[in-house]
């Protein structure tokens, strides 16, 4: 086998077999190696189990121990004296830690995890570690790393995958990828995702970045803005979550939380996902990012993604504030409600329905769905315009 560092080859092994060795032992001393119970789940087909070993999980209960082995210690003189593997270290470890701990949590302890689990256990295979070895290395010394944060989606189908841009994709998921990669992942899942119709597909975010870049993306605000932009797409009860996996350069790189307000579901109907509302969704993705620049924008923006969950009377409050950002400015609810009317309606009598739609919304009556939808079609419109203030003087 042709490898780029022969010493970290014969290094990493004897640290691997000296682990292999400690955990043996900790087996035969009477602890137990967690199995996940994994159901692999298609629509019209008898379900198939399957018992994974929690290795990872069981390697990192003992880190300290294993981190303390001489073999250890060699390892990590010959991965210090490696400029690559510290770039390596730096990008993949959680928060702030010293030089030694980044490379025993990002190089040694995944490699034992990586070696155990194509093991299926601590019985020591060859062949096992030369895979695992070598895609470590192609790992360190490569120019680039592959980042990705999948998220289950809820409330949506589509029949194919969606790009929605900005490296952000909706795909239908493939039975046991998130297993594959995080055996605990099945108690994480949302109740009947990968039986229910609507609970089949994964909203995905792939980035890559260069060797040295320390920080990944920013994938909860990223995939949240992407939630926002299907809900506005499709007026679908659409939520992620609720946690997202990361993995970097095809290892797991940590589980974390989705945003609350994108992983809440709002009551409503499922919506189908088609190409003309993902391109449609894709741009309104990449444009949500202008209200960062506009606080009207943002504040219309979140008072009517928060009026998706709330009851009376605060929903309705909610929606009238959301107008009066949107469009009312100085004006007030009223001109909001003229200026919506005439942006979405195509002739006088349609504008003349819209007004009378939006009533309630000026009296501070409780508001109709039909008018809390009319506030979600002037957001697209607005957002499609790119410049609000503009598109008021326009309307005016």
């Amino acid at each position: 086998m042709s490898v780029r560092a022969p010493h970290l080859y014969r290094s990493l092994r004897c640290f691997c077999l000296g682990a292999f060795s400690l955990l043996h032992q900790e087996l035969e001393g009477g602890d137990e190696l967690p199995f996940a119970f994994e159901e692999h789940a298609s629509p019209g087909r008898p379900a198939l189990y399957e018992y994974r070993p929690l290795v990872r999980s069981f390697v990192e209960a003992r880190a300290e121990r294993i981190a303390q082995l001489r073999d250890a210690r060699a390892a990590l003189d010959d991965l210090r004296a490696e400029t690559a593997a510290q770039i390596f270290a730096r990008a993949h470890a959680p928060g702030k830690v010293s030089a030694d701990e980044a490379l025993v949590r990002t190089v040694l302890l995944p490699l034992v995890t990586a070696v155990a689990e194509a093991c299926a256990g601590f019985d020591w295979i060859d062949e096992a570690y030369d895979r695992a070895y070598l895609e470590l290395e192609r790992s360190l010394f490569g120019s680039e790393r592959a980042y990705a944060a999948v998220t289950p989606l809820i409330g949506m189908s589509a029949a194919a995958p969606v790009d929605l841009g900005g490296g952000i994709r909706l795909r239908p998921a493939a039975s046991g990828e998130l297993a594959s990669h995080w055996p605990e992942a099945n108690g994480l899942l949302p109740l009947g995702f990968g039986r229910e119709p609507d609970r089949l597909c994964v909203l995905e975010l792939e980035r890559t970045l260069p060797a040295a870049e320390p920080d990944p993306p920013d994938a909860q605000g990223e995939l949240a803005d992407a939630v926002t932009a299907l809900r506005l797409a499709t007026a679908g009860a659409v939520a992620a979550g609720p946690v997202l996996f990361a993995r970097l350069d095809w290892r797991p790189f940590g589980i974390g939380p989705v945003l609350p307000i994108a992983a809440t579901q709002p009551p409503g109907e499922a919506a189908r996902l088609d190409q003309v509302r993902g391109s449609l969704a894709a741009d309104l993705r990449a444009r949500i990012a202008a209200a960062d620049d506009d606080p009207e924008l943002g504040e219309a923006l979140d008072r009517w993604e928060l009026s998706l969950f709330q009851g009376e009377p605060f929903r309705s409050e909610q929606l009238r504030e959301s107008l009066g950002a949107l469009l009312g400015g100085t004006d007030g609810l009223w001109a909001a409600a003229v200026r919506a009317a005439v942006l979405l309606g195509e002739t006088p009598r349609d504008r003349g329905d819209l007004l009378a739609r939006l009533r309630a919304l000026t009296s501070g009556e409780e508001v109709e769905a039909a008018a809390a939808d009319i506030l979600r079609r002037a957001l697209v419109q607005a957002l499609g315009h790119g410049d609000r203030a503009e598109l008021v003087a326009t309307l005016d």
